[in-house]
């Protein structure tokens, strides 16, 4: 079920930012595919709600892919898109990533790095251990938090911000993210998506300067729910 007006998961929101939970299928901006964005819905609840007439602003401060779920920012103000945008760039926003992979990784926690070089024609990425012509550095740090059935549920923080970043690098050490066809996992969840959700947020707030905090919580299937 795709994101709607009527259904919308609103974390935060105030005159400066709102912070979404994106189900699995909703893309963040506009594509090629012509399906209504997120952003687009997020507008119209802005709209409905506060009664504005005319164009809404609404700033994408940054996106994840269409085949997961979790907390996506976005600016109500220019003077908020503009510092959050800087934030992302200084390294100032803490992402934390769940993710149910095939199979139990090397270490309980390690730190992966590698170099992403993607390939536009496939809309993926490749990962290489050492620096190539055209590749991204790309740095995360993850956790074994607990054993399934069959899976392995990992905590993730993300150090860089790349095209399919957690997909690929997990991939590289044998553990593909469950219902991830691109890069490994042999069989599609029925829903299209995959188990990887965006848990958790912390930043400054570009305005207020309070600190925000804020935890999406998982979507509602099997497999995510025994990881809680």
């Amino acid at each position: 079920m795709r994101t709607t007006i009527e259904n919308i998961q609103i974390l935060f929101e105030d005159n400066h930012i709102i912070i979404v939970n994106k189900r699995v299928g909703d893309i963040v901006q506009g594509d090629k595919t012509g399906d209504i964005p997120l952003s687009d819905v997020v507008k119209e609840y802005i709209k409905n709600k506060y009664q504005k007439p005319g164009n809404v602003f609404l700033g994408t401060v940054h996106r994840i892919d269409r085949p997961t779920s979790g907390i996506v920012i976005f600016a109500r103000t220019s003077k908020a898109l503009e510092r959050l945008n800087e934030m992302l760039r200084d390294k100032k926003v803490e992402k934390t990533y769940w993710a149910v992979v095939k199979n139990t990784p090397p270490k309980e926690k390690d730190t992966l790095i590698h170099f992403l070089k993607k390939n536009l024609k496939n809309n993926k990425s490749t990962s290489y251990t050492k620096e190539i012509e055209g590749g991204k550095k790309a740095i995360l740090q993850y956790q074994l938090i607990k054993k399934l059935d069959n899976y392995s549920l990992l905590e993730i923080n993300l150090e860089t911000g790349r095209h399919h970043q957690i997909r690929c690098q997990l991939a590289a050490i044998g553990c593909p993210i469950k219902g991830d066809l691109k890069y490994g996992f042999p069989r599609s969840n029925t829903n299209g998506g995959i188990h990887l959700h965006a848990k958790k947020i912390e930043f400054v707030h570009p305005v207020s300067n309070e600190k925000i905090e804020i935890t999406a919580p998982l979507p509602i299937d099997t497999v995510w729910n025994s990881c809680t």
